[in-house]
């Protein structure tokens, strides 16, 4: 959320909020062709568990329009696309150019084509129609928009009635314990590991920061209300350290 009309933060700094998105640009594009296999050793592979279960409680069917909204390097999009068949549809939106690269020729080499499109859009002012998508997903992209309530509200718009939402997103850990070793993991181990295996120690810093900078759970469900979803929840996992909220569009 921007403070003060034209400030927001990019992980623990301030900065100009028309800078945000050129600078989270920045970060994706160092770290695009490293994406997945950071995530699954930065995971230890979990964040599959934490898409699977995302994929069933979107539970898609043939025929549908889902938008993988900030869907990187196209894991929700793969298996969607399987869901909905050839009457349905997925689009693949990301706002970084790069990601959307990887994304698109890592399925097509899968040969996941038909069905996907693949659109560079930025999630606070989605470029489609109103009450357009049966199912919108969004993992572990909420934390890097600037104007998270404007995404949100955006995502409402092109929700159809009777859609569903649903934010995939690091959260706040439940007990002390695991908040003190996950704050050592993403600030002495996750940077160190972002060096050795992507030559980028600073974007994981950013990326560890993020997270700290995100609404915890109840806030994020508050703003999912507010931004016009009619009902929000969510389901925390790995002890807090993700939440998959769900917002309802009636």
């Amino acid at each position: 959320m921007a403070d003060n009309g034209d400030k927001t933060h990019f992980g623990y700094k301030t900065v100009e909020a028309d800078k945000k998105a050129e600078m989270v640009a920045d970060v994706f594009h160092s770290v695009a062709s490293k994406y997945d296999l950071m995530n699954d050793l930065m995971s230890f592979g979990v964040h599959r568990y934490w898409k699977r279960f995302t994929i069933e409680c979107a539970a898609a069917r043939p025929g549908m329009k889902v938008l993988d909204l900030a869907g990187g390097t196209g894991d929700l999009t793969k298996k969607f696309s399987q869901l909905v068949g050839e009457k349905g549809e997925v689009v693949l939106a990301d706002i970084n150019d790069s990601m959307l690269k990887v994304g698109r020729a890592k399925l097509q080499d899968q040969g996941v084509v038909g069905n996907v499109n693949y659109v560079q859009a930025n999630a606070e002012a989605l470029p489609f129609p109103d009450n357009h998508f049966d199912i919108i997903t969004i993992a572990f992209g909420l934390r890097n928009v600037t104007e998270k309530e404007k995404a949100l509200a955006s995502m409402n718009r092109v929700l159809k009635p009777g859609g569903k939402l649903l934010v995939l997103e690091f959260s706040k850990p439940l007990s002390p314990m695991m908040q003190k070793a996950y704050d050592f993991y993403s600030f002495q181990v996750i940077p160190k590991m972002g060096s050795m295996v992507a030559g980028d120690a600073e974007s994981y810093q950013y990326l560890s920061e993020s997270i700290r900078m995100h609404p915890d759970q109840e806030t994020l469900k508050q703003m999912m209300l507010n931004a016009g979803f009619d009902q929000a929840d969510y389901v925390n996992m790995t002890n807090g350290v993700v939440a998959l909220h769900r917002g309802y569009k009636f």
